[in-house]
């Protein structure tokens, strides 16, 4: 079996990874044991670069076409795929072994996905003001410029009503947890709302002030911090 490629986006930090979208196919890929290597790509390069392997663009709300990764290729079908839960249905119909959407639960992770986006849209602002301090100086300016047609500047990461909208977000998310018998949604059975979640702490982790994630990490009993360590480890990203 070729690699898979996953397309990613580069950065100024140790192991570049830093996204909380390309991070999502990446813990798939490592939980289902498949092949892949990673291209790094700037973020001021992803529409020139996108469009030259001829992947297809995303929509914006308001139906405008922007370019984005994570994008996969892979060598195997010849399958190019854009748009990370695009990417997770994907792996899940080509390579269902260790199934991500198990017990045909699809709809409900897609209705879940939704909902935790729903939770933390409202506080995006703070964690969006760190992530220009870990990018090249012309990928920093691209991503204000992109980042801002759909979330309006100012930013601050230090805006204290956003942190408590964060917090009151997982505290949400700690409820779901607490209704099922083992540590992940759906029990004993890690699937694909735990990587969204996972995924998404990787993103404060990487990008935040060490004292900021420490916050984050000390809510809800330490549930987040813990449940990101048992997911790189259950995803063999540890």
């Amino acid at each position: 079996m070729l690699p898979l490629v996953l397309y990613d986006i580069l950065s100024e930090l140790p192991g570049n990874n830093w996204s909380a979208n390309p991070a999502k196919p990446r813990f798939a890929l490592g939980y289902k044991e498949l092949p892949f290597v990673t291209l790094w790509v700037e973020y001021s390069d992803i529409p020139i670069a996108m469009k030259s392997i001829g992947a297809k663009p995303n929509k914006r709300p308001d139906g405008s076409e922007v370019y984005t990764v994570p994008v996969l290729s892979d060598p195997n079908t010849g399958a190019l795929i854009t748009d990370s839960y695009e990417i997770a249905c994907y792996l899940e119909k080509t390579y269902p072994e260790k199934p991500i959407f198990p017990n045909n639960s699809e709809p409900m992770i897609h209705a879940f996905n939704s909902a935790h986006e729903s939770l933390i849209r409202p506080a995006i602002k703070s964690i969006f003001a760190r992530c220009p301090e870990i990018l090249s100086p012309a990928s920093a300016k691209f991503f204000v410029e992109a980042r801002s047609i759909t979330v309006p500047l100012p930013w601050d990461a230090t805006y204290d009503e956003d942190w408590e909208i964060l917090e009151k977000g997982y505290n949400t998310a700690y409820e779901w947890y607490q209704k099922t018998d083992g540590k992940w949604i759906m029990g004993d059975t890690l699937s694909y709302a735990d990587i969204v979640i996972a995924a998404h702490l990787l993103w404060y982790k990487r990008v935040l002030k060490e004292d900021e994630w420490a916050k984050i990490s000390s809510w809800n009993g330490g549930k987040w911090a813990q449940l990101l360590a048992d997911a790189e480890k259950e995803c063999n990203l540890a």
